[in-house]
């Protein structure tokens, strides 16, 4: 059986974190993309397993950074329509 991929479950890691963590989900949640893409590329130069646990992790990181935008973009129209006149 071939060994996991670190940087594999380091992205699921941080993807998972990008979306429960508030305010810096976003920047957790580009970390995770950038060790699921790192994780790929080793994986498919050295034959390792964790192939799964990479796209999840860069599948939960792209879903995180998209939460985290949507909470900003809420905050900010909140916050406009309070504070009319």
């Amino acid at each position: 059986m071939a060994e996991t991929n670190s940087n594999s479950i380091t992205s699921l890691i941080l993807g998972i974190l990008s979306i429960l963590i508030p305010f810096i989900g976003a920047v957790l949640g580009v970390a995770g993309i950038v060790f699921s893409r790192k994780a790929l590329k080793e994986i498919i130069k050295t034959n390792e397993g964790g192939k799964g646990i990479a796209n999840s992790g860069l599948i939960c990181s792209v879903v995180g950074i998209i939460i985290q935008l949507l909470g900003v973009l809420g905050y900010i129209t909140f916050a406009s329509l309070t504070n009319v006149g």
